[in-house]
């Protein structure tokens, strides 16, 4: 029974954790965009919070082999919350929607330092499970603080203001930090995620130097990384334009807004269910996302009504985690595990520099090619990627 209520307590940590930061990023774009009107401002906001918080991957990634994930996972959710305070103050002294980007970019650094600290731990803390069933499940607490944190931003919004909103982000970090707590009380913790220490407080060039020469010697590791960067482009062109997609070019509601990205989470449980149920190989978990996700970016680029462009971003929301789950477990099996922390951090950051570069072409191409056209190149440069991954492949064989 103690066991059962740790897992509980674990999964409600990553829940309360998620549905936080889903509040902050739900309110950037649209605020952006609501006051501007611009979907250039939009996309360049897209861009201020996304940028760290994935530049910090290596840095985190270090961090976890040097002192206890699971203290860093602890920290991690009680400065999010201090930030939300103190970034509201500052707003206070000094409004301004600035605050608000700089209150996601600062979360967004921490809450890498706690997805690595979790990644770090994972393996160790469900030894006696299959590892992909564990990422779906794990990704299912995610997804649920996903779906809930646009509604629960769009409540708010209409009505109180923005600040409040993120009153209730502060409040839902302490509350993960008090879930994770509890974990640890009723669930043996293993000795690795309490105390791990690699390669002392010396250097921080080494981490970074062994994780490039994994990189170098491990060719799966750049296939995945070609891989992710194609994938990540299409997902953060979707991010970074869907508010003016919707509510801009397809005259949808605030609130309309709020439920698409609801369904895109719903799609997204339930493939993970699906995941977490039923085997598949590890290629063909790949073969599937890759896939629906070029289609779901022809879908959003040439969509000429919602329910179109909504079927498309239902497909990139909800796939975007199956290819998460493939490239997660490859990851798992390739990286040795004692060099995992800072090899993840460095892999996942090439991974994911396409993101705030696709809001950055947002920002700097709207106005002269218009969003359908950035999104079809965006769809058009991951089926490129893909070609070249297999093309690749096969010539190794």
């Amino acid at each position: 029974m103690r066991a059962k209520a740790g897992a509980a307590a674990f999964f409600a940590s990553l829940f309360l954790s998620r549905l936080a930061d889903q509040m902050l990023l739900f309110l950037v774009p649209l605020l952006v965009y609501r006051d501007t009107g611009s979907a250039a401002w939009s996309g360049m906001a897209f861009f201020v919070e996304s940028l760290p918080r994935f530049l910090a991957f290596p840095v985190c990634g270090a961090l976890c082999d040097r002192h206890s994930p699971l203290a860093l996972l602890s920290r991690s959710q009680l400065w999010r919350a201090l930030a939300c305070l103190l970034l509201l103050a500052g707003w206070r002294l000094v409004p301004g929607i600035g605050w608000l980007m700089l209150l996601s970019a600062a979360c967004g650094v921490l809450t890498t330092l706690g997805f690595m600290a979790r990644e770090v731990m994972l393996p160790q803390l469900f030894p006696a499970r299959r590892f992909e069933s564990v990422l779906a499940h794990s990704q299912i607490a995610e997804q649920a603080g996903m779906i809930l944190g646009p509604l629960l931003a769009a409540v708010v919004l209409a009505h109180a203001p923005w600040s409040l909103a993120v009153v209730a982000a502060a409040l839902l970090f302490l509350g993960a930090d008090a879930a994770t707590w509890l974990w640890r009380r009723c669930r043996p913790v293993p000795v690795e995620a309490v105390a791990r220490v690699a390669g002392g407080t010396g250097d921080w060039l080494r981490p970074l130097a062994t994780a490039l020469g994994h990189i170098r010697r491990l060719p799966e590791l750049r296939r995945i990384i070609v891989l992710a960067a194609g994938v990540n482009l299409i997902v953060g062109i979707t991010l970074a334009t869907s508010a003016a997609m919707t509510i801009g070019v397809l005259r949808v509601s605030p609130g309309g807004y709020a439920w698409l990205q609801t369904a895109g989470a719903v799609a997204t449980v339930a493939v993970l269910f699906a995941i977490a149920h039923v085997r598949l190989a590890l290629s063909t978990l790949g073969l599937c996302a890759c896939l629906a996700l070029l289609a779901g970016g022809v879908l959003t680029a040439l969509a000429a009504g919602p329910l179109v462009y909504a079927f498309g971003y239902v497909l990139i929301c909800g796939f975007d985690k199956m290819f998460n789950i493939y490239l997660r477990s490859l990851r798992q099996r390739v990286i040795p595990p004692h060099d995992f922390g800072k090899t993840a951090g460095v892999v996942t950051l090439l991974n994911n520099l396409t993101q705030p570069l696709a809001g950055l072409l947002v920002g700097a191409g709207a106005g002269h090619f218009g969003l359908p056209a950035l999104i079809l190149g965006c769809t058009a440069t991951m089926a490129g990627l893909c070609v070249l991954v297999v093309l690749r492949r096969r010539s190794a064989q």
